[in-house]
């Protein structure tokens, strides 16, 4: 029941205006975060250990560590390949991109082992990155595209309704001739068929390309008592830019005059929005070398815009020649614009650091190892209809049945983090790792995660630091053009290969 419903719910999507999908879900809550080149040198760890900026994204408690003012700049570097494979073929594809990780300062107050001590922060901090180019291709004898609008008019016999009740799927292949009635059918009674000639295989290619990310500006405090129990609060304001382009075609690979050429299914996603949420954390130091920290993020609540629109262009050759329709003839020439409520997971975060010959001044300290693990809850999150916007009860129960879905669609995981540095005097050498494990159930074979490589340098002297950090990423994914109820549908299997640089210039005051 559940993968039927899996199935359904996702082609109701592609009729409605408003038109989320589980994978929005994912792309918000499965970002890779950034922070200062310190913190990612060592697997992004920072739960336990403190004394850096990043804190107040991870464990505000962490900036009680603090005994004078930092103000720091992130530049960063960004690059992605992908290699897909869809039906035994394997396409490459590949973005890079300049950006700016965590910018801010920090305000302490010096240390009184009898009153504690005082920190406050602000920071900008890129909290996760869309940009990403897909492509995969491969030559399908099963099935069609156009199959799903096939399943999505099922029972609906009046032609008048098919041409104008889907316009952002249906409506735009039947009117393009894409899916067309059987003949010998009546208006009330039609029938439907594909005008695709899959009995001789159909080229079908995806190319999907996305840019954006949440940039999150974070007002922190932290405070100590007796230097062994720190704690923090982060009041987190995340602004939330994407873009996507996706053009899908199948064609007829024969060439020959069978009433098919091609079809081509183009759609434009804009997504913008802000929201507002909640860390905290502790930090026990119950001797002067361990400390260990517990955090936990609120869920993220989202006010987002949707601008969408679709087309539809197809090449049936002698029979109807080529047509285009696009969804704005339907829409007064404008994109659909819908706005909604989204809530990512919540987290809880746990870690443990042991500091090398621990004392106050951090100059004379040797280095560290640290350690966290990461609890998120993928199925808590959920859409909702923006109340202020309008009360339909469709649209209500619309995100009912997609809450429905990301709940059996994705699983709670554990990421994990570690790492450490030496120091030598004014420079430090770090490393560290990060795995981020599988959101998916196995409903169709859906599995992914990622694993991460981090090292870097860093130089302190007369108030000045410089950190520079390499992050290598390498994970898997999984991508469905099209999802079918009535039959199997194919995945494209996705191979990722990441290299994030890092610079991080800083200044004490």
């Amino acid at each position: 029941m559940q993968k039927l419903s899996f199935a359904i719910v996702l082609m109701l999507m592609h009729h409605l205006s408003f038109a989320q999908e589980p994978a929005d879900m994912l792309r918000m809550a499965w970002a890779d975060p950034t922070g200062t080149a310190r913190q990612q040198a060592i697997g992004g760890a920072m739960v336990s250990l403190g004394g850096d900026l990043t804190a107040a994204f991870t464990n505000p408690a962490g900036l009680a560590f603090y005994r004078s003012g930092d103000f720091v700049f992130t530049p960063s570097f960004t690059r992605l390949n992908n290699s897909a494979t869809f039906k035994n073929t394997t396409t490459a594809s590949k973005r890079s991109a300049l950006g700016l990780g965590l910018t801010g300062f920090v305000a302490a107050s010096p240390t009184d082992n009898r009153k504690g001590s005082a920190a406050v922060a602000i920071a900008l901090n890129r909290t996760g990155w869309f940009g990403n180019n897909l492509l995969y291709r491969g030559l399908n004898t099963t099935h069609s595209y156009s199959q799903k609008y096939l399943e999505e008019i099922a029972g609906v016999g009046d032609a008048n309704l098919v041409a104008s009740k889907y316009p952002f799927g249906s409506s735009l292949a039947f009117n393009t001739y894409w899916i067309d009635t059987i003949a010998g059918g009546s208006n009330g009674n039609f029938r439907y068929q594909s005008r695709a000639s899959i009995g001789t295989g159909l080229i079908q290619e995806n190319e999907i390309a996305s840019k954006g990310g949440i940039s999150e500006l974070a007002i922190a405090v932290a405070g100590s008592r007796q230097e062994k129990f720190f704690y923090g609060l982060t009041l987190g304001i995340p602004f939330l830019q994407f873009e996507r382009t996706t053009t899908f075609t199948e064609a007829d690979p024969t060439k020959a005059l069978n009433n098919f050429n091609y079809a081509t299914y183009q759609e434009s996603l804009q997504t913008s929005g802000s929201g507002i949420n909640v860390k905290m954390g502790l930090i026990y130091r119950p001797v002067s070398q361990w400390r260990i920290g517990l955090s936990i993020h609120t869920p993220t609540f989202l006010r987002l815009t949707d601008k969408y629109n679709a087309s539809i262009t197809t090449d049936t050759e002698n029979y109807k020649g080529v047509l285009t329709q696009s969804s704005k003839a339907f829409t007064n020439g404008e994109d659909a614009e819908y706005s909604y409520l989204h809530f990512t997971p919540f987290r809880a975060m746990a870690g443990l650091s042991f500091v090398i010959r621990e004392v106050e001044d951090v100059s004379k300290q040797k280095g560290f190892v640290t350690a966290d693990v990461e609890w998120v809850n993928y199925p808590s999150a959920a859409f909702k209809a923006d109340p202020s916007l309008s009360d339909a009860t469709e649209e209500k129960a619309y995100y009912k049945k997609l809450n429905t879905v990301i709940d059996a669609a994705y699983r709670s995981a554990l990421n994990l983090r570690m790492g450490g540095e030496l120091k030598f005097t004014t420079w430090m050498a770090r490393a560290g790792m990060a795995y981020l494990g599988n959101p998916y159930n196995n409903i169709r074979g859906e599995e992914g995660n990622r694993l991460q490589y981090t090292g870097g340098i860093g130089y302190r002297d007369k108030g000045y630091f410089i950190d520079l950090a390499y992050i290598r990423t390498m994970g898997k994914d999984i991508h469905a053009p099209y999802r079918l109820s009535q039959q199997a549908f194919d995945l494209a299997r996705i191979q990722q290969r990441g290299t994030r640089l890092l610079l991080t210039l800083g200044i004490k005051f």
